[in-house]
């Protein structure tokens, strides 16, 4: 495996560093940002704003320390979506006088996930759907925890529901209670103990599950 730059040879890479190779360049994995000294992302972007009520763009990049352009696409689509009003601040509406931020729909802790244009982000929604249908349920195969989850703006597919069974068995969140046959698909049960919060559990690039509840990445031996 390759060093980063100035790393001494023989010398271990960190668990960061490992994961950073793994992963593709572009956004930085959950499972790191959890890691980073400060919160960062949306969710970091959405409790500052909860906390700050009314703010310039200014006081959200000291409150967060988030670069201006990610702070200014995600206010964007809060502004579209209803959660935030935008308006100049001085009466003379002078052309670089700045903008005033008020929270205006607070819907709890978790960050809305928007687009720029404000529309609802669909991306790992069926997933999120599958997780509240498995906490629901008492024991389901894969078809039928596809239909349970499935609602009008969102249909799971069977294969991806298989999909995310098989990487939560493999970090130990569910139990066969019926073993798979010719005759007979396999059934499941979520452990008790695994049921770890409202938040899916990610499946991330390198085939690792990340549960945000406990803000690490989970294994059998880490899930106990």
């Amino acid at each position: 495996m390759s060093k980063t730059p100035g790393t001494p040879p023989g010398t271990p890479l960190s668990r960061e560093q490992v994961v950073a190779l793994k992963h593709r360049r572009g956004r930085k994995p959950v499972d790191l940002l959890v890691d980073h000294p400060r919160p960062q992302g949306r969710q970091a972007i959405w409790s500052a704003i909860r906390k700050l009520r009314s703010f310039r763009l200014a006081e959200l990049e000291h409150e967060t320390h988030i670069g201006e352009a990610t702070l200014r696409s995600y206010l964007q689509g809060l502004v579209a979506a209803g959660y935030l009003s935008a308006a100049l601040e001085t009466a003379a509406q002078q052309r670089y006088a700045p903008l005033r931020y008020t929270l205006v729909r607070d819907v709890g802790v978790e960050a809305p996930r928007v687009t720029k244009a404000g529309k609802p982000v669909t991306q790992g929604l069926s997933r999120e759907l599958l997780w509240r249908a498995m906490r629901i349920l008492q024991e389901f195969g894969a078809d039928d925890l596809a239909e349970s989850a499935s609602i009008a703006a969102c249909r799971v597919d069977p294969e991806d529901t298989r999909d995310y069974i098989k990487h939560l068995k493999a970090a130990g969140y569910l139990r066969v209670v019926v073993e798979h046959t010719p005759q007979r698909p396999a059934r499941y049960r979520l452990i008790p103990v695994r049921n770890t919060g409202p938040q899916a559990p990610q499946v991330q690039r390198v085939q690792q599950v990340f549960d945000p509840n406990l803000g690490r990445v989970m294994s059998p031996e880490a899930a106990s």
